[in-house]
């Protein structure tokens, strides 16, 4: 898969042959580039093999994090709508509209993200043991936000948010067996850095894949990631290191204070929910408190999109930091990367 290659489009309502568990998912997040909150989460799948289009929209605050899920039968829509969501590809690979209608999270209006970096794209390929091989088409990519939305009545301005977005599309049935994952996105002034890594229990590395996307200039692959990572009792990520090489033979080292709450992504339905039909116009909503009664443990799934302060060497960025560190029994983590002395 190329730049030349990838159809930015979701795939259309009515298109054929394709897989039973076939999807196509597009996410975006906006955030300020020097606070952790509000930290705004959207995204849509299609599932033609269910005639189900589905979406989420999270926002964080400093107290609560509420969260809309919403679906409906694919073909009773045009395919780039779903809820209060509707998105508009202004340019393919360059600049995408967003509008978000009044809905029960009170945040509402219409924003344009345009590119800042070349997208990061790739083909995954993972074998499992009792399911069809995970094959999926997968792009991220750094952009900015422009434009005014509204939340809680109030005037948002977005206009120079930062955000990453995220298409994947192909068959994705990974089951179990996951010790660790991380997908990292952070941005910096001139750059993002952008990588997805999984770990299986033992340690072992299932999958790596990702890229330092400069603003100007090319694309320089991860080749490898080393980690330390301080995760409390209720395996919520509170502070972190990483050590991020890549091709060019540069190494990034970076430290991560994860310690804003929230970005539970149960909320936007990713415990195994999406692609399930529930028939027209469906949409259920609710609301996490952020004191400590809301873990990766009392949730239906332990990913979680942290918004995150980042430093490289005296810079200082902000980024997603989503995680995942396996409840299983049989799981330990263990740090690759050596702890300061």
């Amino acid at each position: 898969m190329s730049i030349e290659t990838f159809r930015d489009a979701l795939v259309a309502p009515g298109e054929a042959h394709l897989p039973d568990r076939f999807f196509d998912r597009l996410m975006f997040n906006l955030h300020p580039v020097d606070a952790t909150t509000p930290s705004i989460i959207l995204g849509a799948g299609v599932y033609p093999g269910a005639n189900t289009i589905d979406g989420f929209l999270v926002v964080t605050g400093a107290e609560q994090q509420e969260n809309l899920r919403f679906s409906s039968e694919l073909a009773a829509t045009d395919g780039t709508s779903v809820g209060p969501l509707r998105w508009t590809i202004e340019e393919p690979l360059a600049r995408w509209r967003l509008r978000i209608e009044p809905n029960r999270t009170g945040l509402e209006g219409e924003v344009v993200w345009t590119a800042r970096t070349t997208p990061w794209i790739g083909s995954v390929r993972v074998d499992n043991t009792a399911e069809p091989a995970t094959t999926f088409d997968h792009l991220f990519q750094s952009g900015t936000y422009a434009g005014t939305l509204r939340l809680a009545g109030r005037p948002l301005s977005v206009d120079g948010w930062f955000g990453q977005r995220d298409r994947s599309r192909g068959v994705r049935t990974m089951t179990g067996g996951q010790g660790l994952h991380l997908w990292f996105q952070g941005q910096f002034d001139d750059r993002s850095i952008g990588f997805l890594l999984v770990e299986g229990r033992d340690g072992s590395r299932l999958l790596l894949e990702g890229a330092v996307m400069p603003t100007d200039g090319p694309l320089d692959d991860v080749v490898d990631v080393k980690h330390d990572l301080d995760f409390d009792r209720d395996l919520d990520l509170r502070t972190g290191r990483l050590r991020v090489t890549t091709s060019g033979g540069f190494d990034y080292d970076l430290t991560i204070d994860a310690s804003a709450r929230g970005a539970y992504m149960a909320g936007a339905g990713y415990g195994g929910h999406h692609g399930r039909p529930v028939g027209v116009d469906h949409e259920e909503y609710d609301v996490y408190p952020l004191d400590g009664s809301t873990t990766p443990l009392t949730l239906d799934t332990a990913l979680t999109d942290r918004l995150s302060h980042l430093r490289w060497g005296d810079r200082r960025g902000i980024g997603i930091v989503e995680f995942a560190h396996s409840r299983s029994r049989s799981y330990h983590y263990r740090p690759s990367l050596r702890p300061r002395v």
